[in-house]
């Protein structure tokens, strides 16, 4: 009976439940229905022991960190840095957009800090150019799923607790395949501002002009560097590492560049505190939903499942892409690594596929997941940010789509692309 939790949970989604207490709910129903009383005890009791863990602090201090940065005027520098590379070229300002995200990205590892940060300033400077509210929307919402791929990457983070894997190794696994996500798109707006006559933002920069915008970009800069140089270097491990982005957030913001005051840091610390909670929360109560799956040995048939199709772990690579792009549609990428990840992950190691390189097509699949319609995160944030629907917005980011979905099946059958650099640095076999 306890099989039934994950149609039960999906039900309680399509009813419009927030997915906190459906994780909760539809596990301990059929526990009370199934006469496990006791075992419900452990499934609330693991939500609080699902968030007690070190590792998981790193998502926190990530979150502080990013807002830190965008309080202190750090977007603005890296929207400058980007137009003043790609600022002349036609469709200048879609592809600052891409590249701010980029460089963003290394910054927060959030697709929501980046949708909202970059959101605020580059959509109304899009318009104001001639480009359609909802085309401005929806390039910032598909260039923003860059945010958790190239590290420090939250969902990541969460794998690698979950799955036991090397924070590092996923890192630096990530890094060529954000960077193909956003090479892909600004070729997609390369196409579309040929076909579409896309306005030009600025006149040429000097080499001059771009070496001020890179000195007044290089301190947040240097916020990647110093965190993958110090986990790589073993000098902090990746908590730690997130520790020292917060301080080093507060040196630039309030000592360097001094745009940050410390007035600000109540509302910068509410927000991040806020925004940790819910991610938190959802990993708790994924957690405890974590349990019931081992209790009721889904596992084990999805398993069986699984290998009946066929034994060819490149058919059955792509259909686990269907599987989790049509999952990433309806939940968030942190809860669904939890869930399915001890689920799948298993059965393509078992297949051959390195633990690594498949940790990598789960994250991009899950986070493009978060631009998906009819559900996708970063869908809502866009639509508050620029006043435009989520219908409209849906619409014009599916040539983006196609464009992600591209990248994940290259990253999914050429693992050169993501397990190159871990090899290289001695992270992976």
């Amino acid at each position: 009976m306890l099989v039934w939790f994950l149609p039960l949970f999906l039900l309680f989604l399509l009813i419009g439940l927030p997915v906190f207490f459906g994780l909760l709910a539809a596990p301990g129903i059929l526990l009370w229905l199934n006469g496990q009383e006791k075992d419900i005890t452990l499934l609330y009791r693991n939500v609080y022991n699902g968030m007690d863990s070190f590792p998981l602090m790193a998502i926190p201090f990530f979150m502080l960190a990013g807002e830190l940065m965008n309080r202190g005027g750090i977007t603005m520098r890296l929207v400058e840095f980007s137009q003043a590379m790609m600022g002349h070229l036609r469709g200048g300002l879609a592809h600052v957009n891409i590249l701010s995200s980029m460089l963003f990205a290394g910054l927060s590892g959030s697709a929501v800090a980046d949708t909202s940060a970059l959101g605020s300033m580059l959509i109304p400077a899009m318009e104001k150019q001639g480009y359609s509210r909802k085309f401005a929307a929806a390039i910032t919402a598909a260039s923003s799923v860059i945010g958790p791929i190239i590290p420090p990457s939250g969902i990541m983070i969460i794998y690698a607790y979950v799955m036991g894997e090397s924070v590092a190794a996923l890192f630096l696994a990530g890094i060529v395949p954000g960077i193909l996500v956003g090479v892909g798109l600004m070729v997609m707006v390369k196409i579309m501002a040929d076909k579409y006559d896309f306005p030009v933002a600025t006149k040429k920069h000097s080499w001059g002009e771009r070496g001020q915008a890179s000195l007044k970009a290089f301190f947040p800069l240097l916020t990647p560097v110093i965190i993958l140089g110090g986990i790589l270097a073993g000098v902090f491990t990746p908590t730690e590492a997130a520790a020292v982005a917060v301080a080093y957030a507060l040196f630039i913001g309030l000592f360097v560049m001094r745009t940050l005051k410390i007035s600000d840091l109540p509302d910068v610390m509410g927000r991040a505190g806020l925004t940790s909670a819910v991610v938190l929360l959802l990993v708790g109560a994924a957690m405890a939903f974590k349990t019931v799956v081992s209790l009721s040995h889904a596992p084990e048939a999805m398993a069986e499942f699984v290998l009946a199709l066929t034994s060819n772990p490149l058919i059955l690579l792509f259909l686990i892409n269907l599987l989790l792009f049509a999952v990433g549609m309806f939940l968030d990428a942190g809860p669904a690594i939890i869930i399915l990840g001890p689920i799948l992950g298993p059965i393509f190691v078992e297949l051959g596929v390195d633990p690594i390189h498949f940790a990598i097509i789960m994250s991009v699949n899950l986070t493009v997941g978060l631009a998906t319609p009819p559900m996708g995160l970063v869908l809502f944030v866009a639509s508050s940010v620029s006043g435009e629907r989520v219908e409209a917005i849906s619409k014009a980011i599916l040539p983006f789509l196609a464009v992600e979905i591209v990248v994940i099946f290259l990253i999914t059958y050429v693992e050169e692309i993501s397990m190159t650099i871990p090899r290289l640095t001695g992270f992976a076999n």
